[in-house]
């Protein structure tokens, strides 16, 4: 079976990505490299539920998503949180929205309509720039890991500055959850330098417990005394 070029999009001052589709499975490449795909999903949504974990409990938890990708974390996100939860997804790529509620409409569902998320068109470095104490946990999965592979600016994120406006930007207790398909001890480093309480976990990246191994660090900004 040939691969279908379903569309391209430009990352602002960034790169150029695609959407391909295989008879039933989607890929989003950039060039060679796979940044996501339909076959393999499950560490996507550890990130949301390895942190809605750590949310029980807490009332109207408010919670900022960077990227859209296919929405398998939003998706994963909206069922674990309560009714009262607030999300907002960052998403700077029109076009991935686009597809989302066209040729990937069967596997997007319901999930852009519900009632407690929006997706701004809006870098969340900006976001996270402009809050303070303004959400319970921070989800990002904007690039391949700790390092701004899809735009240059995004390595502003992962550095010392970019960690301390993420501290800023949560509330007391609240989690930094980003995604990476490679392990990065150096960057566990900087979240323990920058006060975060650090937990490493390797999922795999299909759900039968089968694929590569992606890492997700849950960095937590401690409680108030």
């Amino acid at each position: 079976m040939i691969d279908e070029l379903v569309g391209v999009a430009h990352v602002p001052d960034g790169v150029e990505i695609r959407l391909v589709r295989h008879g039933e499975e989607f890929t989003i490449l950039l060039e060679n490299t796979e940044l996501m795909s339909t076959r393999a999903n499950a560490s996507e949504e550890a990130l949301a539920t390895l942190t809605c974990e750590q949310l029980a409990g807490r009332p109207a938890p408010q919670v900022l998503i960077g990227g859209y990708g296919m929405g398998y974390t939003l998706r994963a996100a909206l069922l674990a949180l309560p009714a009262d939860a607030g999300v907002i997804v960052a998403e700077i790529v029109p076009e991935i929205i686009a597809w989302a509620r066209g040729p990937m409409h069967a596997l997007t569902g319901d999930c852009l309509d519900d009632p407690r998320m929006m997706i701004l068109d809006e870098d969340v470095a900006m976001l996270i720039g402009a809050a303070r104490e303004g959400y319970d946990a921070i989800l990002l999965d904007v690039d391949n890991g700790p390092e701004g592979l899809t735009r240059r600016d995004n390595n502003g994120l992962y550095s010392p500055a970019g960690l301390a406006r993420a501290w800023n930007a949560l509330r007391p207790g609240g989690i930094l959850a980003i995604w990476s398909a490679f392990a990065a001890p150096a960057f566990t480093a900087r979240l323990e330098q920058a006060g975060f309480s650090v937990t490493r976990t390797v999922v795999r990246s299909r759900g039968n417990g089968q694929g590569d191994r992606h890492m997700i660090w849950l960095a937590r900004r401690p409680s108030a005394a």
